[in-house]
Order: C-alpha cells, then structure tokens, then sequence
C-alpha cells in the first residue's frame, strides 16, 4: 500500500478508484460530502430523527387501516435487512417481508431469517427463480465481464415485491438502505438493479436458456410506482443512531440472530462478488466504501479501520468450497470458470442500457 495515496479522514484511497480527489487538507470527495449530509438531508441520529420516525410509523400506520398490511419489505438475512424487521416489530408494524430464495443463501442466513420472521411474527413470502434459467443469466453476466453480478437478483426480487405490494395494496415499501454503513460507496462497479434493458441485452448475447420463467422489473415501473404513490421506498433506519455492534447484539437477544461475516456475505454469491470478482477481476476493494462508511457514522476509528483493511479479503478454505459451489451451480468445469476470471474485464455500459433509469434516480431523489 506504499504507493496508495488514502484520504486522512477515512481509508478511501485511489488504488481502485481514479476518479478520487482530495482537497488540500487531504480529505477525500467521498467523506467530505458524505459528513454534509448528517442532520442536514440524510442521515438524523438524533431527536429530529426522532420525530420523523415518529411521523413516519403514524403516517404507515393509518395508511395500513383496513389493510392486511402496513408495509412491505425484502429481507435478505443480512443486518440491515434484518435490523429493520425487527426494529418495525417493535414499532407496531405489520410487515410482509419478502425473498429471494436463489440458491445461494448461506444455512446461517436461512437460520437467521427463520429465526427472526418467527419471533417478530412477520409473514415471509419467498420466491425461488427458475434455477436453469437464474443461473444461465447469472453465467451470461460472468461471460460478459461486467462488475455487479448481483444485479440479476436484486431486480428478481424487485419485481416479486412490487407484485406483491400490488397485490395487497401496500402503499410503502421499507428498505434496508441506510446512511450509517453505506454513506460512502465507491463510483463505478455497480450497476442500477433496474436496468431491464442491460439485463436482457446481456442475457441476448451470452445467455444459452430462454429467460421467460423470470419476472423482471424497470426503470419505469418504479418511476411509475413513485408518479402514482405506489410502493414508495422510505429508509427508517436513517432516523436513528443506527451502530452495526448493537444491532447484532439486540438481534442475537431478540432471536438468536447469528454473526455471518463481513457485510453482503450473507449469500454466497454476494460474497464471491465482493471478496473474488471484483478484487481479482476489477482490482477493486469494497472494504474502504464499508470501513469508511462507519468511520463517518463514529462507529470505528481510522486506525481501526486501516488495521483491518491489513488482513485478508478472505479465508481461503471459505472461498474456495464458495467457488466449487457456484461452480457447481452454473454447471462450468475449473477451466472454463478459470477462463471466465482471465477474461477481459467490461463496463454494464458497454452494453444496451435503459436512458431511463438516471432520469428515475434524480426524480425519486
């Protein structure tokens, strides 16, 4: 890391990162405008905070009368996810609490789930893609080089929430996004979920099994949702002083909620994403964007944290039963997985993508 220049208020730094800046002080972009953010736009750790939650379980609450449900959310087994159910459990929310069931879920977080969705009484509806045709479109993206292979199962589950949301008139839908751990997220390897576009264009080129036992979701299905009032995502967890050791240790009180790991390895193919792909493909690091993130919310030192960013991404008994494992899956030999890794890397952007989707962000925004 000799020749790494590192921001010297948190750990992002320009290894992987080229469109970094610093300023004379030698903060960097990321936590400059991530701390103009708190108790201003974003984040409210504090009685303001307060009082919008406050508003905000009122306002779910009457428009949840006469209704089966006051809210909809998807729950990955994961903290955030999970913190959030259990927090609107305590709130007086009736939940529906949403998954996707894709075949790569660690037995913790299907313990974990299990556990949680039992003690806070919230009803989970599950869908499991079609396993052929999920695992081809996620061999499609692994052949057409792109960062965010994940991108297909996040946008699955979108579109059984929103089904769902329809379904039961649910107004609002919560989401696991917060400021806390994910204020600063590193420019350029990920792509927007809803890309559809992106998605079947990619399926198109590389994509050997039909994909029409998949429900897929868009760009303009949620700037629709948004236009008409329906299934409007609001985040909770940014109007309280939201500490990743406390909210594993309420939830391991609440339910016997168990530590996976580092955040996203809560699926094994999220985990292969984050510690092999990006690291060995794109040469990116995703631990400054998380480490730095908590040093922002006061949650770890920057000491703290660059003592971490020196051990290792992961544990290479781990990872290699993970690699076997989705090997396995996408029914490739060890050449061909090892020639997808030595495969020039792409941008999502080399493909068709939906024009759409920027304008969507800036007017839910």
């Amino acid at each position: 890391m000799s020749n790494v220049r590192f921001c010297r208020r948190c750990v992002m730094n320009n290894a992987s990162d080229k469109t970094i800046t610093f300023d004379e002080n030698g903060y960097c972009n990321y936590c400059t405008r991530a701390l103009s953010e708190i108790d201003t736009s974003v984040y409210f750790p504090n009685e303001r905070g307060q009082k919008k939650l406050d508003a905000m379980i009122a306002m779910l609450k009457e428009e949840g009368k006469g209704k089966a449900y006051d809210c909809i959310m998807g729950i990955s087994g994961g903290l955030d996810s999970s913190y959030l159910a259990y927090l609107g459990n305590k709130w007086g929310l009736r939940i529906l609490a949403v998954h996707i069931d894709d075949g790569y879920d660690t037995e913790i977080s299907k313990s974990n789930i299990k556990k949680l969705c039992d003690a806070a009484h919230i009803e989970l509806r599950s869908i499991k893609p079609d396993p052929e045709q999920f695992n081809d479109l996620t061999l499609a993206y692994m052949k057409a080089g792109v960062p965010d292979l994940a991108v297909p199962q996040d946008n699955v589950l979108f579109a059984f929430l929103y089904e769902n949301a329809k379904k039961e008139r649910i107004k609002y839908f919560l989401s696991g996004g917060n400021f806390a751990l994910e204020c600063i997220l590193q420019n350029g390897f990920g792509h927007d979920a809803f890309d559809k576009i992106n998605i079947l264009d990619i399926h198109r080129k590389f994509g050997t099994k039909p994909a029409d036992k998949l429900k897929f979701t868009s760009s303009y299905e949620k700037y629709l949702n948004n236009k008409l009032g329906k299934c409007i995502e609001l985040r909770p967890l940014n109007y309280i002083d939201y500490n990743r050791d406390r909210a594993f240790a309420e939830l391991s009180s609440f339910c016997g909620f168990e530590y996976y790991g580092r955040k996203h390895l809560e699926n094994k193919l999220t985990a292969f994403v984050q510690l092999y792909w990006l690291p060995k493909k794109f040469g990116v690091d995703k631990r400054p964007s998380h480490l730095s993130s908590m040093i922002v919310s006061g949650q770890m030192t920057r000491e703290q944290a660059m003592k971490e960013l020196e051990s290792p991404l992961y544990e290479e008994s781990m990872m290699q039963e993970y690699i076997a494992f989705i090997k396995k899956k996408l029914q490739i030999s060890d050449t061909e997985f090892d020639a997808l890794m030595a495969a020039p890397a792409h941008k999502h952007e080399e493909y068709k993508t939906d024009k759409l989707a920027v304008v969507v962000r800036k007017v839910i925004r």
